[in-house]
């Protein structure tokens, strides 16, 4: 799922024009060692923080069908994570820099979700929407100043980026559908009564210990009294 959003976000800048303008888009960790070696304009999307929003947490689960409508398998919900990155540009001039993260900072604002023809994978399957939130941070997310000073390196101005985004569940694969009846197998009655209780082959036979067999035409309470019919009453006349 995180190469996923990392996709959609690459995408989504590209679709902007900076890669028409030879700004490269790229993932890493602005180290000093990196920063040394760029010579092109750069958007840098770090990702640092990585947390659950257990408020999503759901129970359940989903069923999976395949072409001809048939259950192939069961999913668990899907867990939300926010993802949040540190945004940076990276040219020869400060001017430049600021120039490069102010055209980022207007996309993003005005991004709500990540459109769904830049989903891919697990995230277009779902079918989920994956809400963007730009120039903020979670509230348990470090702030900027630590991730530079994990980093090495000298700080920069910089946008916080956060991304909530499922995490498929897991697939169970479905036995396949019932499609033969019940079968049942019967043991004739001169062999059920010669062999004992468990051993007629899997055949079972119920027994009755306070009741008598039963004869033709009776019920296991014995012969049933058959009352008569009552009576018809001819027209006017009452009832006794």
């Amino acid at each position: 799922m995180i190469h996923e959003v990392d996709e959609a976000l690459r995408r989504l800048l590209a679709e902007s024009g900076l890669e028409v303008s030879g700004v490269e888009v790229v993932f890493d960790a602005p180290t000093r060692e990196w920063a040394a070696r760029r010579s092109a304009p750069t958007v840098c999307v770090f990702l640092y923080d990585i947390r659950e929003d257990h408020t999503r947490r759901g129970s359940g689960g989903g069923e999976v069908y395949d072409e001809a409508g048939l259950v192939v398998a069961r999913r668990t919900p899907p867990r939300w994570f926010e993802l949040t990155y540190l945004v940076t540009a990276w040219a020869g001039r400060p001017q430049d820099e600021h120039r490069l993260l102010s055209q980022v900072l207007t996309l993003l604002v005005a991004t709500d979700t990540l459109p769904p023809h830049l989903l891919t994978g697990t995230l277009a399957d779902l079918g989920l929407i994956v809400p963007v939130d730009a120039g903020g941070t979670g509230l348990d997310a470090p702030a900027a100043s630590d991730v530079w000073s994990a980093l090495g390196g000298e700080l920069k101005p910089s946008l916080g980026l956060r991304v909530r985004a499922p995490l498929a569940g897991i697939s169970r694969v479905a036995g396949p559908p019932v499609t033969e009846g019940l079968v049942m197998r019967s043991v004739p009655r001169a062999r059920a009564e010669r062999d004992e209780p468990g051993e007629t082959d899997g055949a079972r036979r119920l027994r009755y210990t306070e009741v008598s067999e039963p004869a033709h035409e009776e019920g296991f309470g014995g012969p049933r009294e058959r009352r008569p019919a009552p009576a018809r009453r001819r027209r006017g006349e009452r009832q006794p």
